[in-house]
């Protein structure tokens, strides 16, 4: 009977630490723009909270409800950065975290790119210190930071206003002198010119009046083949969807070497049940044999930009020119196995 009770023990035991090799999504009932950086054997999570930056530390990006999470920094109470913390992004650069976001003042004109910086290895450790806003040339309208390395140069990427009139969101591209410094006058890189990137309801009252959106930017790389996918339409409609830019030539700051493909990438699935998927990022597998999506989507149709809004992920693949293909974005019955270790 001794040895019996032993045993259930022992099972009991080895249960709670065994790691569920299947998912479902959502990976969680809540969070936008969804973002990953993995180091030293942990993934490091993030997605917009509104009014601080929270930062999830975990090994399988499957388990982020039961993740150790973190508030690594909570905006004065006021100024020019107090207000409407989106996209975070937390990058290793020069042996260094950065994580860059878009903040305002409670005014949406004057939302722009902000970037703190942690000397710690362990980015639950050290000091967050704020390193400034990162402005363009001119200096308008910007949110969704996404920071990369080209041939040894650093650059960002992002969305934003030609003027200072919001009509209309392009992608730009800037190089960096260092991690919180533009090196140049920005450069346009795309705007929304295909039927299916301006699709939306302009008759509703509470949407803002434009639907003509590109935003999101993040860069993508595969077998020596460079990628930006980037949001397209309203996040308010359901036809928020993913596009491709692919560079065709060797300068990333010349426009004319980018090709943006003609059709969406990733949209919705109404068979899936999943609606306005977008504002995604990339990570590999632990193993690195894999390569896999996250993004945010919502469950049912017209549930807009608000906290409906859960990240999900899945597996992709890769087309015979080299291009990605996203698949289609599965139902949250469907059964997925955890990336490979």
């Amino acid at each position: 009977m001794k040895l019996y009770y032993l045993q259930i023990i022992l099972l009991f035991t080895l249960s709670l630490g065994a790691q569920n090799t299947t998912f479902t999504n959502p990976v969680l009932p809540s969070g936008a723009d969804p973002y990953s950086t993995y180091h030293n054997g942990y993934y490091y999570y993030t997605n917009t909270v509104g009014n601080k930056l929270i930062l999830w530390k975990t090994k399988n990006l499957a388990e982020l409800e039961n993740a150790a999470h973190k508030t690594i920094w909570t905006p004065p109470e006021t100024g020019m950065y107090s207000k409407s913390i989106w996209a975070p992004e937390f990058h290793i650069i020069n042996g260094k975290w950065y994580v860059y976001f878009a903040a305002d003042n409670g005014d949406n004109n004057n939302h722009r790119m902000y970037v703190l910086e942690n000397n710690a290895e362990d980015p639950f450790k050290g000091e967050w210190v704020f390193k400034g806003k990162i402005a363009a040339n001119p200096d308008r309208w910007a949110i969704d930071g996404n920071v990369f390395e080209y041939k040894k140069q650093l650059y960002m990427i992002w969305s934003g206003w030609e003027g200072t009139v919001n009509g209309q969101q392009n992608i730009y591209i800037a190089p960096m002198k260092n991690p919180w410094t533009l090196d140049s006058n920005r450069v346009l890189l795309s705007e929304p010119t295909y039927v299916w990137e301006k699709q939306g309801d302009l008759n509703d009252a509470n949407n803002p009046p434009h639907v003509n959106v590109n935003e999101g930017p993040q860069y993508l790389e595969h077998n020596g083949k460079i990628f930006i996918v980037f949001s397209a339409n309203g996040c308010w409609t359901d036809y928020y969807s993913l596009g491709l830019l692919s560079l065709e030539g060797d300068d990333v700051l010349d426009p004319s070497a980018w090709k943006k493909h003609s059709k969406p990438i990733f949209k919705k699935s109404e068979e899936n049940g999943v609606y306005a998927p977008g504002h995604n990022s990339f990570f590999k597998s632990p193993d690195g044999t894999e390569d896999w999506i996250l993004y945010h989507a919502n469950s049912n149709p017209g549930e807009g930009c608000g906290s409906k809004r859960s990240p999900r992920m899945q597996k992709i693949s890769w087309n015979k020119d080299g291009s990605p293909n996203l698949g289609i974005p599965v139902s949250e019955d469907t059964t997925l196995q955890i990336p490979s270790e």
